[in-house]
């Protein structure tokens, strides 16, 4: 008799599991324990920058190996009788949370590698050594290091499976199909607090280029949009270089800085954007531009093409 296919899926995932949880072994006692134990002896790299580089990997070995592992060999054993893992994954859901700090400082780790492989030979050595050995089937550190971050969404994708194929009866069902919202949640969650990260960053690196001024540095603001762009003086009929800033709450009309010393910009003018009015001026002499009219003032505003305008219009 063939196996149905929900169990093919299910063992699928004990089989996944038990090659993670060897990654994980990997990584938690063998690179991070002998970095650690160099680290001590004060040789290699600070203690600080291998915690930093493993981030929470032990938490998330031991809740694999002596936990979700066990329960999960339990039920393929028991399946005959019992045929279910969704509510052994709803259990596991919640811990996955876990993984938002790791994957968060995934990048991070990736640099610090990096950094201090070109710091400390050493380090560099000790890392070589052990990539050498056969359990590394010659794949680096941050191969390995990428594996929990790909976990989450490989679950979701094994549980999705097991939902479609199980039977409409099957006693799993409502199980099942609990446990894989629990686990979208999560990796919804996880995705989110990187996005939020790199939006923070991003927004950061536009401070310093501003030279972080006070009234300006805010974290809850957004960029829409920034760039070059050109401002027509009527008076004496020329346009002359300028830099926009547009966040959700205000325009910054900048003026790049010959001499960059710290910012990029200096800011010569911030205007709101409620109650701002922007439309298009047909104007033979300087194509593709548009007016921006806030309370604070109103500026002429020339775009490189047609699609530029547009959009900053937009």
């Amino acid at each position: 008799m063939q196996e149905p296919e929900e169990k093919k899926i299910a063992l699928e995932l004990l089989e996944t599991e038990q090659a993670y949880v060897n990654r994980l072994h990997l990584l938690d006692q063998v690179f991070y324990t002998e970095l650690m134990k160099e680290a001590k002896t004060g040789k290699t790299v600070p203690e600080e920058v291998v915690k930093m580089i493993f981030s929470n990997i032990s938490s998330i070995y031991q809740f694999h190996a002596e936990f979700f592992l066990p329960e999960l060999q339990k039920r393929m054993e028991d399946w005959n009788h019992n045929p279910r893992i969704g509510d052994v994954i709803q259990k596991l859901a919640p811990f996955l949370k876990m993984y938002g700090e790791y994957v968060k400082n995934f990048d991070k780790a990736v640099e610090l590698i990096t950094a201090w492989s070109e710091k400390s030979p050493p380090f560099q050595e000790l890392i070589a050594d052990i990539q050498k050995r056969k359990v590394c089937a010659n794949l680096t550190l941050q191969h390995h290091m990428l594996e929990p971050v790909q976990r989450i969404p490989r679950y979701e994708l094994l549980l999705k499976d097991y939902v479609r194929k199980l039977p409409p009866q099957s006693p799993d069902r409502g199980d099942a199909e609990k446990a894989l919202e629990m686990i979208f949640m999560v990796a919804k969650h996880s995705n989110a607090a990187i996005a939020e990260m790199e939006r923070l960053q991003n927004l950061w690196v536009v401070y310093q280029r501003l030279g972080l001024e006070d009234d300006i540095v805010d974290p809850s603001n957004e960029l829409i949009k920034e760039g070059p762009i050109q401002k027509i003086s009527i008076r004496n009929n020329s346009t002359s270089e300028k830099y926009l800033f547009l966040f959700n709450n205000m325009l910054l009309y900048c003026v790049p800085k010959v001499i960059q010393v710290g910012a990029e910009f200096q800011v010569h003018l911030r205007m709101d954007v409620e109650g701002m009015k922007v439309r298009e001026l047909k104007d033979t002499e300087f194509p593709h531009t548009f007016l921006v009219s806030a309370k604070q003032r109103t500026l002429e505003l020339q775009a490189r093409s047609e699609e530029e305008m547009n959009a900053w219009i937009k």
